[in-house]
């Protein structure tokens, strides 16, 4: 019987894409295997255009909670399904479910104490604490470390360029919001101007992000009335599909960053305060821009000096240059 593999996975948009990375090695490492997620709803999108994944097992648990019946429940029900576990997330708590299924072997990182939640413990060097897609890698033990790759729904990206009237490889995609903080996000006036930009060079403009990201949105077509906003009105499916269709895109150090990377689009990373040496899009058509003040990388939500000079003033300019050099380089 083919073994069963249960991955834990993260609960970011952007860790979830990045932890193909390891779903990918496994599925070398064992070809037969049955590989299932665990995961919140909002992932399923993501899971599903990942092949190598076979389904995802619902993890109804609320952020931040610790939830024991919950995870008690969700664990003996899934008694007998798995031979081994890998555990992403480096909390106490989301080791449980594997335990309480007894799942025979179950592999993770120690990082909270997890002694004999965690029994096959994988070293974490220093070095790879912040690089999320190498640290996921990491857990499988061998594989070739290959960047995400997610697939395209033909018949839903066609239906979505009819209704917003796009053609593909005709518009630049941004992703203005970051689930974060604001100390990942790119000022909107500069967003407004990288448009203009674009429209200057024939290309129409639509952003892309989730409901939390409409008021970011209203100020950029504020600012540029002919951009496209679509932020809070497409699922995650969607945006998957469109950013396939995308002559570039561009964005803040995100989830939708590293969709667009997967899906195969050029990608400008825009970095205030964190690393791209840490998450940059994993693809070689790509772009990433960083003033490297003395402040940053701080890794913080929002700026701990006040000011946010990362990005408020990384120019216009610095971004478009970096997407003309894209554009260049992989002309239609």
């Amino acid at each position: 019987m083919a073994e069963g593999i249960l991955v834990i996975g993260p609960r970011w948009v952007g860790d979830m894409v990045m932890a193909q990375c390891l779903i990918t090695a496994l599925k070398e490492l064992y070809p037969d295997s049955r590989i299932d997620v665990m995961a919140p709803a909002w992932a399923a999108p993501l899971i599903d255009r990942m092949p190598e994944a076979r389904a995802r097992v619902d993890a109804p648990f609320r952020p931040k909670e610790f939830g024991l019946f919950e995870r008690l429940k969700a664990g003996r029900a899934l008694r007998g399904r798995y031979d081994r576990a890998y555990v992403l997330p480096g909390s106490w708590k989301s080791a449980l479910v594997p335990f309480f299924a007894g799942i025979p072997v179950r592999v993770g990182f120690l990082r909270e104490m997890r002694y004999g939640l965690i029994n096959r413990i994988v070293p974490l060097p220093k070095a790879r604490k912040r690089r999320t897609a190498e640290m996921f890698h990491l857990l499988a033990g061998g594989g070739a470390f290959r960047p995400p790759h997610l697939s395209i729904d033909a018949g839903n990206q066609a239906a979505l360029l009819a209704s917003h009237g796009l053609q593909a490889g005709g518009y630049a995609a941004l992703m203005p919001g970051a689930e974060f903080g604001p100390a990942k996000r790119w000022p909107e006036d500069k967003y407004a101007g990288l448009a203009r930009h674009f429209a200057e060079r024939g290309l129409r403009t639509i952003l892309l992000g989730s409901a939390k990201d409409r008021e970011v949105g209203e100020a950029i077509t504020a600012l540029a009335p002919d951009v496209l906003d679509l932020t809070g009105e497409t699922r995650l499916e969607d945006a998957i599909d469109l950013l396939g269709a995308a002559r570039i895109a561009v964005a803040n150090d995100s989830g939708l960053m590293h969709v667009a990377a997967a899906v195969g689009t050029p990608v400008v990373g825009v970095y205030g305060s964190t690393s791209y040496d840490n998450t940059p899009p994993l693809t070689d058509r790509r772009e990433l821009v960083s003033l490297h003040l003395s402040c940053s990388p701080c890794h913080q939500r929002e700026c701990p000096l006040g000011h946010l000079n990362c990005l408020r003033t990384l120019g216009v300019e610095m971004v478009a240059e970096a997407a003309d050099r894209l554009l260049a380089a992989d002309p239609i």
